[in-house]
């Protein structure tokens, strides 16, 4: 396992955290890491976020190479800002950061039917960048809907899944929140990795997500 490309059910559902807290538990593994935000939209600062948790100096030009300010999908916020999504430099920008790099983490914008450019969704960006997807998925009721119709998805585009893990949004469980993961795994045919805790650190628990992928010094 070389990296992975995290997408998610919906936008908001916690990606970025997932994200930076498996770059973190990567780098104190000794793993050179990459961390990559290819679009952002919005005046966020995953990008940022992503890079300080990579743990060693990343080019920002590289590891977000396109950001705009309108929070929508990254086509549309292109086009406000009189610019198109090239995946082509992206491409390249990709290839140019993870020359030396033994564990690369991307993060998507939204989920994978999210438009990046004209004919181009976030599930031909992750094709095109080759790496297995992370699918970050909300712990509370609608999830197992949500994250079986984005399985689906990749599973039509021939997408590799590494597994589901869930965020949750609040600090008290749900009645139905302790039969989602078991609902997903069974008809997902999935494994779920782990469940990320409201408001706590998730180092934790992006160390047992990282025991099971295994990523391996180059």
């Amino acid at each position: 396992m070389t990296g992975l490309f995290v997408t998610a059910t919906d936008t908001g559902v916690g990606k970025t955290w997932v994200a930076c807290a498996l770059a973190r538990a990567a780098a104190r593994r000794g793993l050179r890491v990459a961390a990559m935000k290819p679009c952002e939209t919005g005046d966020g600062d995953d990008g940022a976020r992503l890079i300080e948790a990579a743990g060693r100096a990343l080019d920002p030009q590289l590891a977000r190479p396109y950001q705009f300010h309108l929070p929508a999908s990254p086509e549309v916020a292109a086009r406000a800002e009189g610019s198109v999504v090239d995946v082509a430099r992206i491409e390249a920008a990709f290839a140019r950061l993870t020359r030396d790099a033994d564990f690369t983490i991307v993060e998507g914008a939204g989920g994978l039917l999210v438009p990046v450019a004209p004919g181009v969704l976030m599930a031909d960006l992750a094709r095109r960048l080759a790496l297995p997807l992370l699918i970050v998925a909300r712990a509370a009721l609608g999830t197992v809907n949500h994250t079986l119709l984005t399985i689906e998805a990749a599973r039509a585009r021939q997408l590799p899944i590494a597994g589901i893990v869930l965020c949750r949004a609040v600090d008290t469980a749900g009645p139905e929140e302790p039969t989602n993961p078991e609902a997903i795994a069974a008809w997902g045919h999935v494994p779920i990795l782990g469940l990320f805790p409201h408001g706590r650190d998730g180092d934790a628990v992006a160390d047992r997500v990282l025991d099971q992928i295994q990523p391996r010094a180059r």
